[in-house]
């Protein structure tokens, strides 16, 4: 995907995962492919370490595009999963990206 062209709006999920993996992992591939097939959907990053600690950014056109994916049916049950079994914790943030910058190497191989 090209890279995201502001503005746009970042949203920002951070969270700590509990011990449970029950399901887990096909629910976050279901959520990513359901997202990028909401209208105003950019882009998505996600990281998480061995601790469970993650950091999913999700990349938006508007607000309205954010508040339907928000209210989007299998997203709220996913979320209400989260809450009961996935996560000890998480936050979100909702940000304006009003730039962004790109970098790649042009070489294939780390040098020497």
């Amino acid at each position: 995907m090209p890279p995201i062209q502001p503005p746009c709006y970042a949203v920002i999920f951070s969270s700590q995962r509990t011990d449970v993996q029950s399901g887990y992992g096909a629910m976050a591939e279901l959520m990513e492919r359901l997202a990028r097939e909401q209208p105003g959907f950019l882009d998505i990053e996600s990281v998480r370490d061995a601790a469970g600690l993650g950091i999913t950014i999700s990349y938006w056109s508007s607000r309205e595009s954010i508040a339907g994916w928000k209210a989007h049916l299998q997203h709220q049950l996913a979320q209400e999963r989260g809450r009961a079994e996935w996560y000890r914790w998480f936050s979100l943030k909702i940000c304006v990206v009003e730039e962004a910058r790109n970098w790649e190497s042009t070489t294939s191989s780390p040098a020497s």
